[in-house]
């Protein structure tokens, strides 16, 4: 996967920091019907965007293996209409395969009790992901895994 320009990553992110604190001191007023239906799109779309930040972390990374997903540690959308922004904290761990492999997905992960064989990595990614335009606007890890 390619990522699209990224010519807009400032406005967006600061609009996502907006309209994300608003959210947060907002009074609740969502239906039973909103909150399935944000369901069903977090199902749908979450995936790939899981995917293209994991891609993302593989290709930016300097080591020579690929990390692999262990887990979803948190996960939340917020939308805005035609995009949707997804949060998100992964964990990844190291695998025995190389980042430029065609199977890592199901590549076995590498047996080390090493710190830095694993990372916690929080993401925001912008997405229109009935277009597959994908765009990164966050990405902070730590080594380790978050307890």
């Amino acid at each position: 996967m390619s990522s699209p320009p990224r010519r807009c990553a400032l406005p967006w992110a600061m609009f996502l920091l907006f309209v994300g604190s608003q959210l947060l001191v907002a009074p609740s007023s969502t239906s039973q019907e909103s909150r399935s239906d944000n369901q069903k799109v977090m199902d749908s779309y979450l995936p790939a965007t899981v995917e293209y930040a994991l891609h993302t972390f593989n290709m930016r990374n300097k080591d020579r293996n690929a990390y692999r997903l262990v887990r979803i540690l948190k996960s939340w959308m917020e939308q805005a209409e035609n995009m949707i922004a997804f949060s998100m904290e992964l964990e990844l761990r190291r695998t025995k395969c190389g980042k430029f492999e065609d199977d890592i997905d199901n590549c076995p992960f590498q047996e080390s009790s090493e710190p830095n064989n694993t990372f916690t990595c929080f993401f925001t990614v912008s997405t229109e992901p009935w277009r597959t335009l994908f765009q990164l606007l966050n990405k902070k890890c730590r080594k380790g895994v978050t307890k």
